[in-house]
């Protein structure tokens, strides 16, 4: 992998390499931009095949950061950070403390949070060295469980899709396929029953579907049902790459909006939906809300603030529908384009501020 080549292709500003001898960490830093604020994204720990997989891993999900922080409204730039290792065996006090020491050493630009394969406990730790951590332990002043704030997100922003596709957002009646009945699709059938809306759910987890089908009055189906099920709303909200050549000619749903990351197998499956006319909510703008919540904690947590906060994904994604009817275009690509507009704007806003100091200091010499 030609790294610098990569970061020229896709702008992005740094690549910290981690390493502590001692404890065994062996971490790497992308900060993709800080136009709008400090980049922050959370910690992945993974047991990565190659030090390559884990640099591409690192950089796509920085760049990944910036777009979703910059339509969620932050004023926070795009980061994350990967540690290679076993989250099952290789987790140690010292790990986590020796790379919150790294983090302490960007000053601020990098601000972490947990990610997949880390918790609360190990932000906790990494909390030991910096202050420049979210997600931690309540008792710390933290948002604590984030799975209902993001849920709550979803369901707002399942609302404004539906207007699009139906007139309105009430979901009263609307049957929503949920696929994958975790944390954040759990609290968000929650929603949606008190509504009033029908629920199919699946899950490899038969238990987690048998707590939805006698919580919700859900109908249960099998993994592989849930795409071609009569249901006015699909909400993939596990694995990612769900909407792809298989799956796409099930579909009978007129809005998909769900928690999971990275839906779209290829950027042609958004194509494809647009063209049926799908109301597609694009995932890191609907499932915004748990980095909405952790970011608050910058400001002193206040859960009626965040939730307020959270309240903007019904905006954010009208907005998207509203700029890809205005350009002709897939909301994935609207997705992208609301976000590249903004931090577009605050470096021209930036620019033109420099630009005037400068004609200060010049006139003033």
């Amino acid at each position: 992998m030609k790294i610098f080549d990569y970061m020229t292709n896709y702008d992005y500003e740094q690549l910290v390499f981690c390493q502590d001898e001692n404890s065994g960490l062996k971490a790497i830093i992308a900060i993709h931009d800080t136009t709008i604020g400090p980049a922050l994204g959370g910690t992945r720990m993974w047991p990565y095949a190659s030090e390559d997989a884990a640099i591409e891993d690192a950089l796509r999900l920085a760049r990944g950061m910036t777009y979703k922080n910059a339509a969620a409204g932050l004023n926070l730039g795009g980061g994350k950070a990967v540690i290679i290792g076993d989250p099952r065996k290789d987790k140690s006090e010292e790990m986590f403390r020796a790379f919150g020491r790294f983090v302490q050493g960007l000053n601020g630009r990098y601000i972490t949070a947990e990610d997949v394969g880390t918790t609360v406990e190990d932000m906790d730790l990494i909390h030991l060295e910096t202050d420049f951590v979210t997600g931690i332990s309540p008792a710390f002043g933290s948002s604590g469980n984030p799975s209902p704030v993001t849920a709550y997100g979803l369901y707002v922003g399942m609302k404004a899709a539906a207007v699009e596709a139906f007139g309105s957002d009430s979901l009263e009646g609307k049957t929503v396929a949920v696929q994958g009945v975790g944390n954040v699709a759990y609290e968000l059938c929650n929603y949606l029953h008190k509504e009033g809306a029908q629920l199919i759910v699946t899950d490899i987890n038969k238990a987690a579907v048998d707590r939805a089908v006698e919580a919700f009055d859900a109908k249960a189906v099998d993994p592989d049902e849930i795409y071609g099920v009569e249901a006015d709303i699909f909400s993939p909200c596990a694995l990612g790459a769900v909407i792809n050549d298989e799956t796409i000619p099930q579909l009978k749903a007129k809005v998909i909006a769900g928690s999971a990351n990275n839906q779209l197998k290829d950027t042609k499956h958004g194509d494809q939906i647009h063209e049926m006319g799908i109301v597609y909510a694009p995932d890191y703008v609907i499932n915004a809300g748990g980095v909405i919540n952790v970011a608050d904690e910058l400001n002193g947590y206040n859960k009626e603030r965040a939730l307020k906060r959270v309240e903007t994904i019904y905006n954010n994604v009208a907005k998207v529908l509203e700029i890809s009817k205005r350009d002709g275009i897939p909301t994935y690509l609207a997705a992208d384009r609301m976000a590249e507009e903004r931090i577009q704007k605050i470096q021209k806003s930036r620019s033109q501020f420099s630009l005037n100091n400068k004609h200060i200091l010049s006139n003033r010499i």
